[in-house]
Parts: structure tokens; sequence; C-alpha cells
């Protein structure tokens, strides 16, 4: 009896030894290999615990299908298999609901982490891998509706608005250089011919692209697809949705899907807007859009960064390509020099992107593609400037300017040029890598400082400085192409001190030029008034003024006179001078050489004449009257008789 009271005593410290281990191993939660290896160690100390393990393992068992009966409950509940009325989780009014869904997929996710091979019963397994595939597509049904609801659509005017302007600069619209320039004028401005130079995005211009309490969901499922194995769908749904929200954005910015031939077919109007919707659209794209979609992958796809490397760069490609699809369209199009400003703009968009791109994509493919397109449209940019300096070489036309004014050709040039100056940093890139031929005896051009858009500069000027000289020679009456020649050079001289093209020029440029200018004046004066200031001097009067012969010749001189100055004076009034100051300069010029001259002829022959009959016919005018009428010289209007005011009217 009293050994079978000691057995007793035995057998129920056994079992609270082997009830504290058990307890002891599953309040520690631990992973079952982990379990099972505690289990060898605290068996190898007493062999009353080797039964712990079938003790634990039929728990376990019995716990397992009571944990999975429970997830599977929830999952089926939103299951539209099993109930139609279940069509999304509402992640936003009820979150209970949907942390109770992520519980259940967590506590489906651990079961089926603790499997081992031949550890569970084969229905067991088929169901948790069941539950699981529902649950993701479930997941999968949640992720694509909330990326799809919750992404705010992109605020355009707001971000324009947040770009800083930078200033107006001419760009013409003209098709055709050589159609004789006529609607380039200084009024460019007003007609349109002025494009606003880009612009900055501000530091402070950023997007939410997605609601940003949605993003937190948004995560908790990814990391829920991720653990789960269902990473690819989770990537592709994600790269899907979000692609086609960057494409809309695109669409918002004003960038439409053209093929190459669409941008090669369009007309230059249709075509300028699109590049300058581009421009803008390759700014807030690398800065604001793609900006918010790293932050967002980053957001959610925490700690999956291969996850979050993919999706983005799959995310990213389809509006990138599109720019710069329409980048490669414009560089390997017809080359016209009104798009040389554009292009530069495109360009300089590109370049300035293209750091910020190459440090948020890794697809190697597509900042690949981005440098050719930067390449191409570099290329396009040297190619139709080389083509405007052809078209200025070329330009033949043989129409002379009314009046001897400022040809159109000169105008749009020296816009066309002024503008170029303020892309000088790129056009010096672009070329300075092109073979240039220069000319050994040409001074300006052998300034070891002359930037190499300097140098075409130079070599352009010249050829429009011969093409003004041949087109000069339309005018018959010398003394005009002196005229039209001062008034063209003096434009270009004026231009060029108004900008920064003085700088690139150099100071030898504008005293060479400036030189020029009184050269063409000096020849103007020997052209048209040489002949009639020779009626002035006393040759051929004789020695003695008393005689017939003497009157008679001095009578001719003076009618000689009054004819060619009245004549000059009738032709040139209607010339026109449009700078202000070297008209003034001119007519001193013209009367410092006049007056004097007839003053004197007049005061040493008025006697001789005054003394006979109609002395009034031939002297007509007094010093005073020939100021007077040399005052309307070069107003560009018709010439009318109260131009010569005679003596004593």
């Amino acid at each position: 009896m009293a050994a079978t009271n000691t057995d007793v005593a035995a057998s129920a410290v056994d079992d609270r030894v082997l009830s504290t281990a058990q307890q002891i191993v599953k309040s520690l939660n631990t992973p079952k290999e982990v379990r099972e290896d505690m289990l060898l160690i605290l068996s190898s100390f007493d062999n009353r615990l080797s039964s712990i393990s079938s003790l634990i393992n039929s728990d376990d068992s019995k716990t397992k299908n009571d944990r999975l009966d429970a997830a599977e409950k929830v999952i089926l509940r939103w299951d539209p298999n099993f109930d139609v009325s279940r069509r999304s989780l509402n992640w936003e009014d009820s979150p209970d609901e949907a942390a109770e869904y992520l519980s259940a997929v967590d506590d489906i996710v651990r079961l089926v982490e603790d499997l081992s091979i031949g550890s569970e019963s084969t229905e067991f397994v088929d169901r948790a891998e069941n539950a699981i595939q529902m649950a993701m597509c479930r997941l999968e049904s949640e992720f694509r509706h909330i990326l799809i609801q919750s992404a705010v659509p992109l605020d355009a005017e707001r971000l324009y608005g947040s770009i800083r302007r930078v200033h107006l600069s001419f760009a013409s619209n003209y098709s055709e250089i050589d159609d004789e320039f006529e609607n380039f004028g200084e009024d460019s401005r007003s007609s349109g011919r002025f494009h606003e130079r880009g612009g900055t995005i501000g530091e402070d211009s950023w997007v939410d692209l997605i609601h940003p309490d949605a993003a937190v969901d948004l995560s908790e499922i990814a990391d829920r697809m991720i653990r789960s194995g269902y990473e690819k769908e989770c990537v592709q749904v994600y790269s899907t949705v979000r692609r086609d929200a960057l494409d809309e954005c695109l669409a918002i910015l004003g960038v439409e899907r053209l093929s190459i031939e669409e941008v090669q077919k369009s007309d230059w109007k249709f075509l300028d807007e699109k590049m300058k919707k581009w421009i803008q659209a390759v700014k807030v794209t690398v800065r604001v859009i793609l900006v918010g979609e790293k932050r967002l992958c980053d957001q959610i796809f925490n700690g999956a960064n291969e996850s979050k490397e993919i999706c983005f760069n799959e995310t990213a490609k389809g509006c990138v390509m599109q720019l710069l699809n329409f980048g490669e369209a414009v560089a390997i199009g017809k080359r016209s020099p009104e798009k040389l400003f554009r292009i530069l703009d495109m360009y300089d968009a590109l370049a300035g992107v293209l750091p910020d791109l190459e440090a948020m994509v890794s697809d190697e493919f597509l900042i690949s593609e981005a440098h050719e397109v930067l390449s191409g449209l570099g290329e396009a940019a040297t190619g139709t400037f080389a083509e405007f300096e052809k078209a200025i070489e070329s330009e033949n036309s043989k129409k002379a300017m009314q009046n001897a004014e400022i040809h159109p050709l000169i105008r749009y040039v020296m816009n066309y040029v002024r503008l170029l100056v303020d892309y000088s940093k790129t056009m010096n890139s672009l070329l300075e890598d092109e073979e240039r031929s220069v000319n050994d005896n040409d001074d300006d051009l052998q300034l070891e400082s002359t930037s190499p858009l300097a140098h075409r500069l130079l070599m352009l000027l010249s050829s429009l400085e011969s093409n003004l000289v041949d087109k000069s020679k339309l005018y018959e009456d010398v003394g005009m192409q002196f005229i039209f020649l001062m008034n063209n050079i003096l434009y270009i001289v004026k231009k060029v001190k108004d900008c920064e093209l003085a700088q690139l020029l150099g100071s030898n440029w504008l005293r060479r030029h400036s030189g020029q200018i009184r050269q063409y004046e000096t020849s103007y004066l020997r052209a048209s008034w040489s002949k009639v200031l020779c009626c002035l001097k006393d040759e051929g009067i004789g020695g003695s003024t008393s005689n017939a012969a003497s009157k008679t010749a001095l009578k001719e001189k003076f009618k000689n006179f009054n004819a060619g100055f009245e004549e000059i004076c009738r032709v040139q009034t209607s010339w026109k001078v449009s700078d202000a100051q070297l008209r003034d300069e001119l007519i001193i010029s013209v009367s410092e050489k006049v007056i004097p001259a007839y003053r004197s002829f007049l005061g040493r022959f008025r006697n001789q004449l005054e003394s006979g009959r109609h002395s009034g016919k031939y002297i007509k005018y007094t010093p005073d009257d020939l100021e007077n009428s040399l005052s309307d010289l070069f107003e560009g209007s018709p010439a009318v008789s109260h131009h010569l005011r005679r003596k004593g009217t």
C-alpha cells in the first residue's frame, strides 16, 4: 500500500514537471524548429521530458486547426464567391474590418511559415495554401482599388503658378528665312514672336500623388503580399496603375502621344506649342512628379528595396519614354532657323533634369536613351544654326528697300543673333568640338579668348556685311548706296552695343565698324555733293568778271548749282535715315561742305550779277535758305515744293 502511494506521488510530480515544461515552451511562442531544439536540450537533462514532444505537437495541431479555422472564416467572409455583397474592404470608414482581415492574413502567413515537410496533413496544407491564395486575390484587388481611388489628380495650374518666369525673348514664327524677310521688324514683340524661355521649378513645388492615409494602407497590403510570395503580382499591379496615372499627368501637362511622322508633318505654329509644353513638362515630370513617385514607392515598399526599385523604374519608364520620343522626333526633323531657340530650350531642359533622373532611375536603358536624345537635340541645334548661316550667306533677294531704309534681313538677323547670345553657354558647349575654319588675316578671329560662338558670329556678321554691300548696288544712285550702308551698319553696331554681343565680339570690332560708318559718310558726301560743289569754284569764269563771257559763265555756274542743289534736295528728302543722331550728323556734314562754299562764292560774285537784269533768276537762295532746305534731308517723305524756300519768302 505504501509503495502504491509512492508511485502515485511520483506520477503526480512527473505530470507537474511535464505540464510546466510544456507551458514554458508554448509561452515562448517560438518557431517550431526552435521549439524542437529546446525539447531535445530539456530531455537530455531529464528523461521524463522525452514524452513532452508528442504532447506539445498534439496540442499544436489542435491550436493550428483552430487558428486556421478562425482566419479562414474571416477570409471567406470577404470572398465574393461566398458572399457577393462583399465587394471591397472599407479601409477608411471601417478600419477595424481591414485590421481584422490583415490579422487573419498574418495568422495564415505565420502558419504557413511554421509548416515543415511531412509535419502536417495534406488537408491542412491545402486549406492553408487555398486561404493564402484567396487572401492574396482579395488584397491584390484591394491594392488596385486603393491605388486608383486615392490617386490625386495633378493640379497643373498650381504647379505652373509656382514656376518663376525668366524672361521674354525673340523667336520667329516665320517658316522661310529667304522670303525677303518681310515679316521681321522691330514690332516682333507685339506680333507674338517672343516666347517665354522656360522657367524654373520652385524649391517648394511638390505634389501628393496619393492621399497620405491611403499610402499607409497600401504599405500594409504590399507587406503581406511580399511576405506571402506574391511580390511579382504586387509590383505588376502597382506599375500598371501608376504608369497609367503618370500618363494622365502628361496629358494634363499638354503632352500628347505623337508619332515621329506626326511631329515632322506638323506646321510650325502647332509644333511650337507642343515644344513649349514639352519643355515645361520635362521639368515638372522629373523634378515634381517623379520625385513624388519615388517618395510614394519608398512609403509603400518600405524595407523591400528590390520591389521599390522595380516599381519605380517600371512606373517611370512609360512617361519618360513618351517625353524622349517627342524629343527624338524634333531632333531628327527638318532643320529650319525658327526652330533653333525652342530646340535649345528643349536641350537645356533635358540637360538640367538629367542628373536628377540619373539619381532616381537605375534602369540603364532609360538613362542611355535620355543621353542619346540629349545628344540628338544638341546636334539638331548646331545643325539648325549652320542652316541659318547658310541661308544668310546665300540670301540674294533683288528687291531694293524703298528710301534706303534698314533691310528686313538685317533686323531679322540681328534680333536672331541677340537672342542667341542668351544661349552662349549652351552654344559654346555644343560648338567647341566642331571644326572651325578661321581666317588668319582677320584680327577679330585671331583673339585667343574668342569663344566658339563668337567665332561663328563674327563670320556670320562678315557674311551679312558682304550681303549688304551686294544689296547696296541695287541702287543706281551711288549716294543712296552709302546711305543704305550707313543705315544698316549703324543698326548692327547699335544692336551689338545694347547686349552681351559687345563682349563677345570685342572692342576692336566695334571701333572698326564705327569707323566704317564714318568712311561711308565721307563717300556719300563725295558721291552726292562733289558735282554741285564744283559749281562754286572759280574755274572757267576768267580773269575779269566785267566782260560778257565771264558773266555768262558766272550765270551758268549759279544756274547749275541751283538746279543741282534742288535736285539733290528733291530726291534725298525722300531718303530715310532712321537714327536721329546719324541724320543730324549727316545734315551738319553736308551743311559744313555746302553753306561756307556757297557763302564765299556768293560774296565774291553777287555784285556782278545783281547789277544786271533778272539777277533773281540766278541768285535764288541765301545761305539761310540753303540751310533750311538741308534740314529736310533724309526725312523719308516725298519731296514737295516748300522744301526749297527762296530768299525773301
